[in-house]
């Protein structure tokens, strides 16, 4: 399979598995709180690829280390608390198409930071994927105008948290293989998160209750797939497309993500629909 081939397939997995995460972190919290889901998920997600890709983490100098803890902090334990702070006061599905301003703070990030340059048919594509990523927010506030959307703000501040952690990869880390970038990121959040987790009082709850082993067995399911094997496979798909492109994939993310709100109850509109089309549009004139 050539790299064109591949990045396509990468494109298409991570938007299956990133969209569902939005729905699982919002079961989970059914019976967790917050702060537990979002440290649970980094904790497992962390010990799943310190288990499988240990020995990566040879290949790590020095430097690489004090990028990868910049970028652990900037681009995965912040941004992991944000969204999951924001899923209890706006729906699942409004919070995934909040994540698509990530291409965006990529373009401005790289252009002003990190000297990337980018076309005229790029900012086009992005500013196409910003209308309808308005047009879903406003039909969502229309149909929940009871959800607090100030916590939108928590949303977009993690999305700048995820733009520099591409920009940082793409220009600072490109010699290191994406099992080594995906383990040693997580490698820095493990402690940290299980300190947290310890400060809310999660070892004294009945685990055997099983509401909370369900949402336990979401979290699960939520740091494996949406996390640890997420990670790799946008890693490797970092290594052979652009930034815009892999950012890109914030697009289709809210596709997956309305769609599984709408099986659980949420509310979806022909203006969503249309919207979801102009986001689409806006991905094949990134990429085109």
């Amino acid at each position: 399979m050539s790299n064109q081939q591949l990045k396509w397939v990468i494109f298409a997995g991570l938007s299956l598995v990133w969209g569902s995460s939005f729905i699982l972190m919002k079961l989970a919290m059914l019976h967790l709180t917050a702060v537990q889901v979002g440290a649970l998920r980094m904790i497992i997600a962390g010990l799943f690829l310190l288990i499988t890709g240990y020995k990566s983490l040879k290949k790590i100098n020095l430097r690489q280390w004090r990028i990868l803890f910049f970028i652990a902090l900037a681009g995965t334990f912040i941004p992991t608390f944000l969204f999951t702070f924001a899923i209890q006061h706006i729906d699942s599905g409004i919070v995934a198409i909040l994540n698509s301003f990530t291409p965006l703070n990529t373009l401005l990030i790289g252009y002003f930071f990190f000297h990337y340059l980018f076309s005229k048919r790029q900012v086009a594509g992005i500013i196409i994927g910003i209308i309808g990523t308005v047009l879903l927010v406003g039909a969502g506030a229309q149909s929940h105008p009871e959800s607090n959307y100030w916590y939108a703000l928590l949303v977009l501040a993690a999305t700048i948290g995820y733009a520099i952690n591409v920009n940082v990869i793409k220009l600072h880390l490109a010699e290191l293989d994406t099992m080594s970038i995906a383990v040693g990121n997580f490698a820095w959040v493990i402690l940290p998160s299980l300190i947290v987790l310890y400060l809310t009082g999660f070892f004294q709850t009945d685990f055997v209750h099983p509401p909370v082993s369900k949402s336990l067995l979401y979290v699960v399911i939520l740091a494996i797939l949406g996390t640890a094997l997420a990670m790799i496979y946008f890693n490797k798909m970092l290594k052979i497309a652009s930034p815009v492109f892999v950012s890109s994939v914030t697009y289709t993310i809210p596709l997956v993500a309305v769609l599984w709100g709408l099986w659980d109850g949420e509310h979806i509109s022909l203006l969503q629909i249309f919207a979801g089309i102009i986001i689409l549009l806006g991905v094949y004139v990134v990429n085109k």
